[in-house]
């Protein structure tokens, strides 16, 4: 399976509806599956930090990336099928949370019609263990589900639905189209640090037959954005989705800075995907609080289970993690040297002072995570709309280029096939991409199922020659 991963610190600009990304998304090959990271994606000033949540520059992103997307012929992926043992992980794959193909129903009518839950239902309270009650609010009118990070996406299923897959009926003018927001406070009366935005999940069971990938998935906060994109023949194979927000910004908690990480099953293997965005800075402790940001990121973000199905709890819990953003490692070189060796494209000699390689090599982050070969100039930092590095600046003010944009994974069974960056100059960033093929395991249920029969049939007559 071909996983695409891209990151991109915008600088707070809305681009142009007809900004042209495909080299970004590298629709030459299309990738099955899309995970993309934005920074900054509305401007780091306090209103956005503080405020209420912009989310008009998101509306203009998802436009873009869907017309990309969808703008080509349908791609066929060349999957190589492997009999193998399954492989060691915390998830257990046999309770592995299977949702029924009836309501996942892949209809191609062409029309976009919408699933409501069954009239008749009611929605009640939610409490947790520590008696603090969580209250939903049911709507059928949004195009999208909502729920707070951190929740059981199985609870917005009314829960004769979970037990009983024959009550809903597969209706080729159906699509999934509800609205929960959830309210979860602590006992100061401030919200959980996970579940302070909404993410919304986009489980449309009808497309539009040109709709060659969808959207299953996105999340905002404040200037940090995620949001995955599958090929549509792909999507009734993901399952499990859960989201989890770390801030480590203002006061150590708020948003400006910090992660969105989503977990979800592709067929039977668990995935993690985290997008950050790190302490910036090039003074003495930026480096150490940019290790520090990774270290809470880790320790504080947590998935809910999913309702009676044991599932990776942690980023550290799945077999296959991806963990691309904003990371803010700088060059230890003068401004003069770096801008030297950048002109003469010495980029192994530059990359052996990035303060990324070097704390990996010391194990102190990311210690055991791989990234690919680095053979582009530096990512940041750029005029706006140009392509010369930012340098008018007073000499306290200008900062060295480097490679602050970065993708990591970690995981067996992920091979990097490449990586690169894009000459996009909306930003004072350039994108960068990392497309990965990643082995799955998956469960052919016929088989399974043949030989579980089988198996029973052996026991009862075992059991007739003991009598």
């Amino acid at each position: 399976m071909s996983l695409n991963s891209g990151t991109w610190n915008v600088g707070g600009r809305v681009p142009p509806t007809d900004l042209d990304i495909q080299e970004w998304l590298a629709m030459e090959e299309p990738a099955d599956i899309y995970v993309l990271g934005f920074q900054e994606i509305v401007p780091l000033n306090a209103g956005n930090i503080f405020g209420a949540e912009d989310d008009h520059p998101v509306v203009v992103w998802e436009h873009i990336i869907r017309e990309t997307l969808n703008k080509i012929c349908p791609y066929k992926p060349k999957h190589k099928c492997v009999s193998d043992p399954p492989s060691p992980s915390k998830f257990n794959p046999s309770d592995y949370l299977v949702m029924e193909d009836d309501f996942l129903s892949e209809a191609d009518n062409g029309s976009e019609g919408e699933l409501h839950p069954l009239i008749g239902q009611d929605i009640n309270p939610v409490t947790n263990d520590s008696g603090v009650c969580k209250t939903y609010e049911y709507s059928t009118s949004a195009s999208s589900e909502r729920v707070h990070e951190g929740e059981d996406f199985s609870k917005m299923l009314p829960v004769h639905l979970l037990q009983d897959s024959t009550s809903v009926t597969s209706v080729k003018t159906l699509t999934a189209s509800a609205s929960f927001k959830s309210r979860h406070e602590n006992s100061n009366g401030f919200p959980e640090d996970n579940l302070d935005h909404d993410v919304s999940i986009d489980n449309r069971v009808v497309e539009r037959k040109n709709s060659n990938f969808v959207r299953i998935i996105s999340k905002q906060m404040v200037g940090i954005y995620l949001s995955v994109w599958v090929q549509r023949g792909l999507r009734r194979h993901i399952q499990n989705l859960r989201v989890s927000t770390v801030g480590v910004g203002a006061m150590g908690y708020i948003g400006n800075k910090g992660s969105i990480s989503v977990s979800m099953s592709i067929y039977q293997t668990p995935f993690c995907f985290v997008c950050c965005h790190l302490t910036s800075g090039e003074k003495d402790g930026n480096l150490t609080k940019r290790n520090a940001d990774v270290e809470e990121i880790l320790r504080r973000t947590v998935f809910n289970p999913v309702h009676r199905v044991s599932m990776p709890k942690g980023i550290h819990d799945h077999e296959k993690i991806i963990w691309f953003g904003d990371l803010n490692y700088r060059i230890n070189l003068s401004y003069e040297r770096t801008h030297e060796l950048i002109s003469r494209k010495e980029w192994d000699l530059l990359f052996d002072n990035d303060q990324l390689k070097w704390e990996l090599m010391k194990g102190r982050t990311f210690d055991g995570w791989i990234e690919g070969v680095i053979s582009f100039p530096p990512t940041y930092k750029y005029e706006f709309n140009s392509d010369k590095y930012a340098g008018d600046e007073p000499i306290s003010a200008r900062r060295r280029p480097a490679w602050c944009d970065r993708i990591l994974s970690y995981g067996k069974g992920i091979r990097l096939d490449s990586y690169r960056r894009v000459e996009l100059n909306l930003s004072d960033h350039r994108p960068v991409s990392a497309v990965y093929m990643a082995e799955v395991e998956v469960l052919c249920h016929r088989k399974f199922q043949k030989a579980v029969t089988f198996t029973n049939v052996e026991v009862e007559d075992h059991l007739l020659l003991e009598r």
